[in-house]
């Protein structure tokens, strides 16, 4: 099953779980994870249902590609990682 692991900057804010899927991409498992979790849904995507500026979604490695359709295809043994987008200067 692909793993989503949501970093522990998160963790300030609750409790993030690392979520086994069977979803065939990325906005299913999203979808999955939100419905055990709704409160963490708000951290992650905005009003419209895309990707916050200050998020980021790394799939095996490689950052997903479209922040808005969040439609990158999941391998079974997957790793998806969701972490807050640092900045600075």
């Amino acid at each position: 099953m692909a793993k989503l692991i949501f970093t522990q900057q998160l963790g300030r804010f609750m409790r993030v779980p690392q979520v086994d899927t069977t979803a065939a991409d990325l906005r299913g498992a999203l979808d999955g994870c939100f419905a055990d979790h709704p409160r963490l849904r708000g951290y992650v995507l905005d009003e419209q249902g895309g990707l916050r500026e200050n998020v980021v979604i790394f799939i095996d490695g490689r950052r997903a590609r479209d922040p808005k359709r969040l439609d990158d295809a999941l391998a079974p043994d997957s790793q998806v990682y969701i972490l807050q987008a640092l900045s600075g200067g």
